[in-house]
């Protein structure tokens, strides 16, 4: 079962996870996007009130959890909108916050911050950056041309990637990662978080002519061009 799936970026080599993380070995590193916590929370406030199942930051934690006890990080990167808003902390579950808090007291945290959370809660512990560059590698929240220029790699969230492949029976989607060798973009972690299909030009004009996608299955990951990719 191909549960992971090699992402070369800048001369190095990451692993991409079915999960939808990155790991990278060489740096002890495990690296998520878009948590998106208490999502479901905020769809719930007096104004124009939608009600889903508050129980999306459990099932989220519950994933990077599995994932933090099979990879072992010693650095761990949270690449922006780790909250869904500003409140977020304040509305969640006293249990789940312990849950986080214990994973951030055990390494190297680092939450990156994003357009959703510019100023991330404190209060579990981890550093909070705009950005950090590690081994030729900058890590941030949304994709920024500026730096590819020197050589770095990147590694971002954001866009919450999407692709999909029309067969002859049907039409598959799901989740992806999306990358060109230099630029890498991770999709969103979050279990309410949402899509936008990587032939959208927000983000296949981050890209050169062709891009690779690596789209996540219930059991395993599938490598496709972006000439084979359906709108």
């Amino acid at each position: 079962m191909d549960s992971t799936f090699s992402l070369p970026l800048a001369g190095l080599l990451l692993q991409g996870v079915l999960d939808g993380a990155v790991f990278w070995r060489e740096e002890a590193t495990l690296i998520v996007a878009d948590l998106h916590l208490e999502k479901g929370s905020s769809f719930a406030a007096p104004i124009k009130p939608r009600f889903l199942p508050p129980y999306d930051t459990r099932a989220t934690i519950d994933r990077l959890e599995r994932l933090f006890t099979l990879y072992a990080p010693k650095r761990m990167i949270c690449l922006g909108d780790s909250f869904h808003d500003r409140d977020a902390a304040s509305r969640m579950d006293a249990a789940d916050a312990a849950r986080i808090a214990a994973m951030t007291s055990s390494c190297d945290w680092i939450w990156i911050a994003g357009n959703h959370d510019p100023a991330p809660s404190s209060q579990w512990g981890g550093s909070i950056l705009r950005e950090i560059a590690i081994g030729g590698i900058v890590f941030r929240h949304r994709a920024d041309h500026s730096d590819l220029a020197t050589g770095n790699g990147e590694v971002s969230g954001h866009f919450h990637p999407t692709a999909a492949v029309a067969t002859r029976a049907t039409r598959i989607s799901g989740r992806c990662f999306a990358s060109d060798g230099k630029r890498l973009l991770l999709p969103a972690f979050g279990a309410y978080a949402g899509g936008l299909n990587v032939l959208d030009p927000a983000i296949s004009g981050l890209f050169g002519l062709a891009f690779t996608v690596v789209m996540l299955g219930r059991r395993r990951m599938f490598a496709f061009s972006s000439a084979q990719l359906s709108p």
